[in-house]
């Protein structure tokens, strides 16, 4: 398969560094995958429906460009090309382009679903009903049928794609592990980690994305158990997976440029 990296959503935070949305375009037999999309046009038209708070801690550039609906149609393909989305989790930095692709399927953990509809009030603005409001094609998934380098795993979209459950920063947050042509795997851990300097040795992380961390995780105890076993993963068999999150700019553009 063919993987693209797009850039969909540049954020300059107080206190921490310049984050991106990092968004992968797969080209797959059965048409194209979409992992995550950042912000989408409706956000760009109605910027206040993400939140005054949100737009004043997070400082997104909201750029017309970065859209996946902008970068999906540069790349010579249509919206209607895109028969599926997987989200890692429903924030809305992650699930702003939805209706921008509203005939592709969007695949999603069960408890996800759940736990937006029952957000308690503290993590409320992190989602926006308006992103799926179109009638988005839910495709739930909850059981894992079968293992991914020994984490539980589910291959709902076949060998080549498979959805990694990593609780903790939501309670529905998931990984998605993209295997390319030559073999080698990446896994998009989503917002399981926010720094990828924490995927080293010795691991570290900036303090300010440590802040965010802590702030933004349903539990951080889970969190930080998945987090260990993605850094054991990381040690083990890299040169089998890359292990990479949804925001570090660094991570960004290694692998956009073709690095590992």
């Amino acid at each position: 398969m063919t993987v693209h990296h797009l850039n969909c959503a540049t954020m300059r935070p107080l206190l921490a560094p310049t984050m991106i949305a990092h968004v992968l375009l797969v080209e797959r037999d059965e048409g194209l995958m979409l992992v995550d999309t950042g912000f989408g046009t409706g956000d760009l038209a109605d910027p206040e429906r993400l939140g005054k708070p949100y737009l004043r801690l997070v400082r997104p550039a909201l750029d017309p460009g970065e859209t996946a609906l902008a970068q999906v149609t540069a790349l010579g393909f249509s919206p209607e090309d895109v028969t599926d989305i997987v989200v890692t989790h429903l924030d809305v930095d992650h699930a702003g382009g939805l209706a921008d692709f509203p005939d592709a399927r969007v695949h999603v953990h069960q408890l996800e679903l759940e736990a937006v509809k029952n957000q308690p009030l503290r993590h409320r603005s992190r989602n926006v009903p308006a992103h799926w409001a179109h009638g988005a094609r839910w495709v739930p998934h909850a059981e894992p049928d079968g293992e991914w380098f020994s984490f539980p795993a589910v291959t709902a979209l076949g060998d080549d794609v498979v959805l990694v459950p990593l609780p903790g920063h939501t309670p529905g947050q998931i990984g998605v592990a993209v295997r390319e042509g030559s073999g080698h795997w990446l896994l998009h851990a989503g917002d399981a980690f926010f720094d990828g300097r924490q995927m080293g040795s010795p691991a570290t992380c900036h303090r300010g994305l440590a802040g965010f961390q802590l702030f933004t995780a349903r539990s951080n105890k889970v969190r930080r158990e998945n987090l260990e076993r993605l850094q054991e993963l990381a040690a083990a068999h890299s040169d089998e997976v890359t292990v990479f999150c949804a925001h570090d700019k660094r991570q960004y553009d290694a692998l956009a440029g073709g690095g590992r």
